[in-house]
């Protein structure tokens, strides 16, 4: 089959589920909210098929339920960013381990590219940039690594990630994160497994800690309205 208009952007329903990930987790859909397909469809211009589709891929992500009388936002909650942030702690130890083990077959162009791009979005206060680099980064472990069912299973998650990553990062100095991220790329390179598993850990927990206070503060600021 010869496509020979081959799309340019990623497609309706790919944007639809994007965007409706966005205000879940940014809490301009709050918990509860009832998701409507039709309306949906109608507020975005999009047939319900899309709807329906993303909408069981966010009950997937675990951000919406279905109940009774149709699909509403769970949200995402202190506990769930918890577990979330555990899983991707072990998916990640296994992805370095694995990664240092082929040292020497590594190509690191990936990370170091994704480093630079996080210097330059940084540079640039650009959130959206910094937190799309920012997973390239993590990735390149898991490409190096070879595992291609890790890799499976990481790639299920990274969108959530990659939303939660955006919305918290707006508001913060991001050089000395791309920093950390630098310093993190070179203990691993260094083939030490022990050491490199402590700095991830170092890492993870930093990073969880500071998108849990961002969303407490949005929990207080919302409940003050």
């Amino acid at each position: 089959m010869t496509i020979t208009n081959p799309l340019r952007n990623p497609p309706l329903g790919d944007q639809l589920l994007t965007q409706l990930r966005s205000l879940i987790v940014r809490g301009e859909l709050i918990v509860g909210t009832h998701l409507v397909e039709g309306r949906i469809a109608e507020q975005f211009g999009v047939s319900r098929g899309p709807v329906r589709d993303a909408l069981r891929q966010l009950e997937i992500e675990g951000l919406v339920e279905t109940r009774k009388r149709g699909v509403f936002v769970r949200g995402l909650s202190d506990k769930d960013l918890q577990e979330l942030y555990s899983l991707r702690g072990a998916l990640e130890s296994l992805a370095i381990k694995e990664a240092i083990a082929r040292l020497d077959a590594a190509d690191w162009a990936p990370i170091d590219e994704a480093v630079e791009q996080m210097r330059a979005a940084a540079d640039d206060r650009d959130a959206a940039k910094f937190a799309a680099a920012d997973l390239d980064f993590h990735s390149g472990f898991y490409l190096i690594g070879d595992n291609r069912w890790l890799t499976a299973t990481w790639a299920l998650h990274r969108p959530l990630f990659a939303a939660v990553l955006e919305i918290t990062n707006t508001a913060r100095d991001l050089v000395p994160v791309a920093q950390d991220h630098a310093d993190l790329r070179d203990i691993v390179r260094s083939g030490d497994v022990d050491a490199a598993l402590v700095a991830l850990v170092s890492h993870l927990d930093g990073s969880c800690d500071r998108i849990r206070a961002t969303l407490i503060e949005r929990e207080r600021a919302q409940a003050a309205l």
